[in-house]
């Protein structure tokens, strides 16, 4: 059984062309030059020094100096980004809360504006300040030396003291977005000054991979307006999400017929579970409901040359979740993901589970220095709660409704087991399980299997982006068209001329 399940190479070779020809143009001075003039009107005509900086996962940010300050301008990436007008107005609702409502250093949002407001109607943007640092607390954790386009993971051999400090300043990072309490699960919108309300569906990290890389119709999404009262109902909500990620991914969502039935059986199940109430805490069912950062992570924890945290970026895919997902201990302690560790999922368990002590450690420390402090309550402790959370096998259950790709191996491995008893070989329990369907769940099952199997014959490209990326995308073929014609008229006439010169045989002349 594969540790994860594969995207749809089609989709992301044409999400990945799409993002890289649009991030080509940058360095041309038509383009660097509007944009620039675009920083220097907002900034009142002063700017010393203009650059790219380098490029994140889903944006592009320049960079404009005045002295010894700085602001940005943060474009979304076409083709990276499947939902940029929604993620640039979320991230600016929640980046403007956690301002009014933590001390969470964040940058100060100057200007917001739509594609068709940018500069060049590039893509929708963000001007904010730039937080000056040294490095971050990725590179800090990291093995040193590791290189840059190679996966990172915890150094083994890190200082115990310079791990606790790290740990630390990450546990008072994850105290602050857990102590504001929202009715419902959903984005956050910004009523007036000091107002905010949630009022729009979940927009998550996973959602927009779901639709780049993994072939699903935003059709298939919750409605812009979809919020949830209710920790089951979003879990259902995003079960059903998976088994319509399997059905809609056209390429290499399954290896074989038995990989099909392996990842529908899963998916069945799981479902079930979730509709019957018994993946979730009956306690939290109806809230408070948590803030929930999914690209929070020590690569955008900035740090400064002493190592104490100078800021921490990246909140496009944050919304009020199930409190079950605060209260999970931070997959990102060991820096790489369970499904990637090159030892296997039961190492990264092992090591996991000896890093955590180390964590929650000093999450207590923290805790029992805000309470005396009166920052913190007594009943707003994290870390009794995720000791639980990892004890029970909660953690795994957040993970897999967070992480599609990965979810057969934690499924099978880590939830399956705990709900349905162990069986001798995870890869073989699907067939243990067939009977907990019923007739017409397996009649669907070989249905899938039947147009899996048929869609395995050819390579074809399903793919549902944006509108920004379609255009983009539309823009690209043309010009790859245009340039195919032109090569062709080229070789026709190098042909004719080979002919006209007696180079050409097929006319019976001699060569």
């Amino acid at each position: 059984m594969q540790t994860r399940m594969c995207p749809d190479d089609v989709a992301w070779e044409q999400a990945e062309e799409i993002s890289d020809d649009w991030l080509a143009q940058f360095p041309e001075h038509k383009v660097l030059r509007p944009i620039g003039h675009f920083m220097l009107d907002h900034n009142g005509g002063h700017g010393t020094e203009f650059a790219i900086l380098k490029k994140g996962s889903y944006n592009i940010s320049l960079r404009l100096k005045d002295g010894n300050e700085a602001t940005i301008i943060r474009l979304s990436q076409p083709g990276a980004v499947l939902f940029p007008e929604e993620k640039v107005v979320n991230e600016v609702a929640i980046m403007r809360f956690l301002m009014d409502k933590t001390s969470i250093p964040i940058p100060f949002i100057h200007l917001s504006g739509t594609k068709n407001e940018s500069p060049l109607e590039l893509s929708p943007f963000i001007i904010m300040d730039y937080i000056e640092h040294e490095t971050k607390m990725y590179d800090a954790l990291n093995i040193p030396g590791c290189p840059i386009d190679e996966r990172g993971m915890l150094d083994p051999a890190i200082d115990e003291d310079r791990l606790e400090m790290l740990y630390g300043q990450l546990a008072g990072i994850l105290l602050q977005l857990s102590i504001p309490s929202l009715p419902r699960i959903g984005s956050l919108s910004q009523i007036d000054d000091f107002t905010w309300e949630v009022t729009r569906r979940p927009l998550s990290m996973n959602i927009n991979e779901l639709v780049r890389l993994g072939s699903l119709p935003r059709s298939k999404l919750p409605d812009l307006y979809t919020t949830f009262t209710t920790t089951s109902s979003y879990l259902e909500a995003l079960a059903d999400l998976n088994i319509e990620h399997l059905v809609h991914q056209r390429d290499d969502s399954v290896e074989s017929a038995d990989d099909c039935r392996r990842k529908f059986v899963a998916r069945r199940l799981f479902r079930q579970l979730a509709r019957d109430k018994r993946l979730t805490n009956p306690l939290l069912e109806e809230g408070p409901f948590k803030l929930w950062c999914d690209d929070l992570r020590p690569a955008n924890v900035l740090l400064h040359d002493n190592l104490q945290i100078a800021g921490v970026v990246d909140w496009e895919f944050t919304y009020a979740a199930p409190a079950e997902f605060s209260y999970a201990p931070p997959w990102w302690l060991l820096i790489e993901k369970p499904e990637y560790w090159s030892q296997g999922l039961e190492d990264w368990t092992r090591v996991f589970n000896y890093r955590l002590k180390t964590f929650l450690k000093v999450m207590k420390d923290y805790e029992q220095s805000a309470i005396q402090q009166g920052r913190l309550k007594e009943d707003q402790r994290l870390s009794n709660r995720m000791y639980q959370s990892w004890e029970s096998g909660d953690f795994w259950i957040v993970y897999a409704v967070l992480h599609n790709f990965a979810f057969d191996v934690i499924y099978w491995k880590k939830i399956d087991p705990r709900f349905f008893g162990p069986t001798e070989n995870p890869e073989e329990a699907w067939k243990e399980r067939l009977d907990l369907l019923d007739d017409q769940e397996k009649d669907e099952m070989e249905q899938l299997v039947a147009r899996k199997l048929k869609e395995m014959e050819t390579r074809t490209l399903a793919w549902d982006p944006d509108e920004y990326t379609l255009a983009f995308y539309r823009q690209l073929k043309e010009r790859k068209e245009k340039a195919h014609e032109g090569k062709s008229e080229t070789t026709e006439a190098d042909r004719v001329k080979e002919v006209d010169n007696g180079s050409e045989s097929c006319t019976g002349r001699p060569g």
